[in-house]
């Protein structure tokens, strides 16, 4: 029943999405935090100790609910309990407002205001960027996000639900990624930072996590767009970015739809707000850090936002069809 639970969950996010401050991520954040201040001892092994309870533990509290409303109140509880751990781990809305603003901006021609929506959204300092910079960025930002938000939660929900694990999958997946990103937040900004073996297990961890939803996305980008140009550029450019994972992404959409993608990079301006924590700040650190070669394709114009929009929600449609034939060849078989 991933399906429904999946169909249901994005449904009910883009009439209602979740609040920005709600006591759901405040309470994550407050994990992470006791998790790293009592098992961060600055070694390795206290790295993947303290990495292993952040993100295992609230997958297994999920499991356990889920096989206890499935055991006492029957399925249609279990499916409902994976609804509500979906609305809060997958979803457009919990970034898709960022895209909204900048794209606006620049269909009014109001370039200094697209560059302080992004600045807001990313952190960093856009003052400078022509406008076929501001587009790239966003395409970018927006690309990864969607992958973290909603194509790499539908993956590991989809996978680990067939194996009756009920929403496990959604929230390892979320929780691996903000784990790796919160820690490196609170180094740069809090008062006890984790340590360097911590961030250095929950980088690598995040990549090994991410590695197979990140080249599931790429592929689902190269065949509802331009098919051959993002197999070749997946191919020959992904390593032009600097973190793996998200190169494969980027260099996919480039071909896609036909966009040069890559090249300079955005300067952090400040650190980002603690507040964002478990949604979306922070993603230049992995997507731009330092420079990098751009891929081929057209210079980055407005109008390739609209592809972006309609080439992720072409790849939502793609991974649902798909989904829903499994279903029912399972309630068939």
């Amino acid at each position: 029943m991933s399906f429904f639970a999946i169909l249901f969950a994005l449904l009910i996010e883009q009439v209602r999405p979740l609040a920005r401050n709600n006591p759901i991520h405040a309470g994550l954040r407050a994990w992470a935090r006791w998790v790293s201040g009592n098992f961060d001892a600055g070694q390795p092994h206290h790295g993947w100790v303290a990495w292993t309870l952040a993100t295992m533990l609230p997958a297994l509290a999920a499991v356990a609910v889920h096989w206890a409303l499935l055991l006492t109140l029957g399925w249609p509880f279990a499916v409902l309990w994976s609804v509500a751990v979906l609305y809060v781990t997958l979803g457009f809305r919990q970034f898709s407002h960022h895209f909204t603003d900048i794209r606006d901006a620049l269909d009014t021609g109001d370039e200094d205001r697209a560059r302080e929506a992004l600045a807001r959204w990313q952190q960093v300092d856009a003052s400078e960027l022509p406008r076929s910079e501001i587009v790239r960025h966003v395409i970018e930002y927006s690309v990864l996000a969607a992958h973290r938000h909603v194509f790499g939660v539908l993956g590991w929900f989809s996978v680990l639900s067939a194996f009756g694990l009920g929403p496990a999958g959604a929230v390892f997946y979320r929780m691996s990624e903000f784990v790796a990103r919160y820690w490196k937040y609170r180094s740069s900004t809090q008062a006890n930072p984790a340590s360097a073996a911590l961030q250095s297990t929950a980088s690598r961890a995040w990549a090994v996590v991410d590695w197979l939803p990140a080249r599931a996305t790429a592929l689902g980008f190269a065949v509802v767009g331009s098919f051959e140009d993002a197999i070749d550029c997946w191919r020959n450019y992904a390593q032009r970015f600097p973190n793996d994972n998200d190169g494969v992404i980027l260099a996919a959409t480039s071909g896609a739809v036909n966009v040069r993608l890559g090249g300079e990079a955005l300067k952090t301006a400040w650190a980002p707000n603690s507040s964002q924590g478990f949604r979306t700040a922070g993603i230049q650190s992995e997507a731009t850090a330092g420079n990098s070669e751009s891929t081929p394709g057209r210079e980055p114009e407005v109008a390739h936002l609209r592809s972006i929009v309609g080439l992720v929600w072409r790849s939502v449609v793609l991974w649902m069809v798909l989904l829903a034939l499994l279903t029912l060849a399972r309630l068939l078989g």
